[in-house]
């Protein structure tokens, strides 16, 4: 059963492989975290390179270690034994342009692990993650022409706010209604 984890340089291989899906997956293009990693950490004899990766992804959840413009967040890797079928990151606050686009979680998953529902119990399993950053309720966005991404969101009780410049927005509860 597939769990969230911290990234971690035991999951290189399936990474690297994953990143190479993504590259080559025509129907969509590459998401900014596959673009943001260093040549030296895809190369498949530089395992130092993607030590450095991972814990570069991992400062970014503080308050110092994230980048200009960016803001602290926790991304966490959708694993089942040692393979990466997918990605979320849970940014921690909003800033105005995360209020149009991005908003709070951001996820991907593999293309040879889509349609399989990844990634709505991906998105699932973060919420309780998100309430513990103090988050009440988290923001989503995704495309408007993106049906499966808004179908995941719908299915984690996202509720539709508005669209703006091709971008539908959603708010997700975070904690699941007590009865």
């Amino acid at each position: 059963m597939p769990v969230l984890t911290d990234p971690s340089i035991r999951f290189r291989r399936s990474f690297l492989e994953a990143v190479k899906e993504f590259h080559a997956d025509t129907d969509y293009e590459p998401s900014w975290f596959i673009t943001d990693i260093d040549d030296a950490a895809l190369s498949d004899s530089d395992e130092a390179a993607f030590e450095t990766y991972v814990a570069r992804v991992l400062a970014e959840g503080t308050e110092v270690g994230h980048k200009p413009g960016f803001v602290p967040m926790t991304t966490l890797w959708w694993t089942e034994g040692e393979e990466m079928l997918g990605r979320l990151a849970i940014r921690h606050r909003l800033i105005p342009k995360l209020e149009r686009v991005g908003g709070h979680i951001g996820y991907d998953i593999r293309p040879g692990a889509r349609r399989q529902g990844h990634a709505t119990a991906m998105l699932r399993a973060a919420m309780p993650v998100a309430a513990g950053l103090g988050i009440a309720e988290a923001l989503l966005t995704c495309d408007d022409t993106n049906v499966a991404s808004r179908r995941v969101i719908e299915a984690c009780g996202g509720r539709f706010v508005d669209e703006h410049d091709h971008k539908l927005r959603f708010w997700v509860p975070t904690r699941q209604p007590t009865s």
